[in-house]
């Protein structure tokens, strides 16, 4: 898989996907990804690449140009056009869902807006879609695209050690994750429950699925409504629900 960033800080991008699982992920090709210097492809001699909005208002507005040509060089460099997402308070919700399916993708690209937005012009004639992280606005696009980048590149086959590296965890199968224990066994007079360290397997998943299942009711009810629960889910849910009654 191949994903590009389009972005004004190309450096503090790669100082992040250079490192850690995705780092080394990069280095063994399960995923390549690039960062592309918008700044690079303006025609104006000082490099500018905003400018203030028309029908006034406060800061300025990343200018049409640039990220067109700079998308241009994306698409030549990829040898097809990559499906654009922009990181936007005003798109979507990220879910893990969301990220499974941009995960079955070949290419895709991310643009990341700064000041106060970019010119609607450039963004209704190459972005496919805009996608948020949640109701809440921060100084730029990068850090969303460093989350949705890490989110989609340890889906790919490879780059964790196994599946269980994220089948497991929260909102993949609209559960959150279950508690986790390490070493020492007692720590502050606090035991690790027992059930984990008898060696029985299925005691073991049984006390995982039903932890799961506990802490997603108590913290996160509407994800049930999408998880697929058997009949014995169900009824141990049920059972919780009387208890609170």
């Amino acid at each position: 898989m191949r994903i590009d960033i389009l972005t004004l800080f190309p450096e503090m991008c790669e100082n992040v996907l250079s490192v850690s699982v995705i780092g080394k992920a990069r280095e063994r090709g399960f995923v390549e990804m690039n960062c592309f210097q918008i700044r690079d492809y303006t025609l104006d001699r000082q490099k500018r690449v905003d400018d203030t909005p028309y029908g006034g208002g406060a800061g300025m507005l990343m200018q049409a140009q640039p990220i067109y040509d700079c998308f241009a060089d994306v698409c030549e460099k990829a040898g097809t056009r990559p499906h654009l997402i922009y990181m936007s308070p005003q798109g979507k919700t990220l879910t893990q869902e969301r990220i499974k399916e941009l995960s079955q993708l070949n290419n895709i690209a991310i643009l990341c807006g700064r000041y106060e937005g970019v010119d609607q012009r450039v963004l209704d004639e190459i972005v496919d879609e805009e996608i948020s992280l949640g109701d809440y606005v921060i100084t730029g696009g990068e850090l969303p695209a460093l989350i949705l980048a890490d989110g989609i590149a340890r889906m790919l086959p490879g780059v964790l050690s196994s599946e269980e590296g994220y089948t497991g965890e929260s909102y993949y199968n609209s559960l959150l994750e279950y508690p986790q224990y390490t070493k020492p066994a007692v720590w502050r007079g606090i035991e690790v429950p027992a059930v984990l360290s008898s060696g029985h397997h299925a005691n073991i998943k049984k006390w995982q699925r039903e932890r799961s299942l506990e802490r997603t009711l108590e913290r996160r009810p509407d994800l049930l409504e999408k998880a697929d629960l058997d009949k014995n889910d169900k009824k141990f849910l049920e059972s919780l629900k009387r208890c609170e009654n």
